[in-house]
């Protein structure tokens, strides 16, 4: 699909004064589009429901992010609905770009929301956009009835209400409350003071488990030679160049180099790694009979 450019100062402008489409204006557009990738088309299609894409951007202006890149993305999402749009399903395009030009423009927010990952599942980005609302309600309808929430009592409110795991609203709660510091700050106002990056543990391998590590490949190495001699020459051909190459050879062209049709090779194949197989069990059990 050719990129179409969003950041023009001029968009929101062109934007309003665009063509409104009818129903079947539109679907022809999307026949033409889908079916033979006519990018005029595609422009119309794309140029008439941007001042859709802008208005649903403008809507996220609360979270501190530009809002021409908020429309930048709204528009990139506004593309990928046209580029999925299947007009043989009955629905108006509109509708269905609404879905694509939200989740483009949420997954940037929470992108750029903080350098520590906000949430990536549906509960949490289902928190991210409603926590703070729902909370609010929940505080003001305690307010007015003479209740105080306690935080547990709240977590648990908001849960319920937008349906989702308790510990993902305490996890998204501490997040949203938090905000991003520099790890290379010291703990105290001493100049010679620590940094908070030193008290990280180090994630990197231990000796011990580098050790164990490489006695578990030995061990591995040791039970796969085991297991290709079982194999006959042929066989073993066969496992190196589908399995022990850096690119792997097609079924299709191993055939060709030894006179055999692919389905052959293929049930070779099957048959070799069954062969490995039972030696590797064999080896194993004799490894958990030596230790027991």
């Amino acid at each position: 699909m050719t990129p179409v450019t969003f950041n023009d100062q001029t968009l929101s402008r062109r934007a309003m004064k665009a063509e409104l489409l009818d129903a079947e204006t539109e679907l022809k557009l999307a026949y033409a589009w889908r079916d033979q990738r006519d990018e005029a088309a595609l422009h119309r299609l794309i140029t008439a429901y941007m001042r859709l894409a802008i208005s649903m951007a403008s809507k996220f202006k609360r979270y501190g992010a530009p809002m021409g890149d908020l429309i930048q993305e709204a528009g990139l999402g506004l593309m990928k609905a046209a580029d999925k749009f299947d007009p043989d399903r009955g629905v108006r395009f509109s509708t269905y770009a609404v879905w694509w030009i939200k989740a483009s423009i949420q997954d940037y927010v929470m992108r750029n929301w903080s350098m520590v990952r906000t949430g990536s599942t549906s509960s949490q980005k289902s928190l991210f956009f409603n926590m703070r609302r729902v909370q609010a309600r929940l505080e003001r309808e305690a307010q007015a009835e003479g209740r105080t929430l306690e935080r547990h009592m709240l977590h648990a409110a908001i849960a319920t209400e937008i349906g989702v795991p308790l510990h993902d609203v305490e996890m998204m709660d501490g997040r949203l409350s938090g905000s991003d510091f520099s790890l290379n700050a010291t703990q105290s106002s001493d100049e010679d003071g620590r940094e908070w990056i030193d008290t990280l543990e180090d994630d990197g391998e231990q000796g011990s488990e580098q050790v164990e590590f490489d006695l578990d490949n030995a061990q591995l190495r040791e039970w796969l030679v085991v297991a290709m001699s079982s194999l006959n020459e042929r066989e073993r051909f066969i496992v190196r160049e589908r399995k022990l190459r850096d690119e792997s050879r097609t079924l299709e062209s191993l055939g060709q180099e030894l006179g055999l049709s692919k389905e052959r090779v293929r049930q070779l194949e099957a048959a070799a790694f069954g062969k490995m197989r039972k030696s590797l069990e064999a080896q194993s059990r004799e490894v958990q009979h030596f230790l027991a």
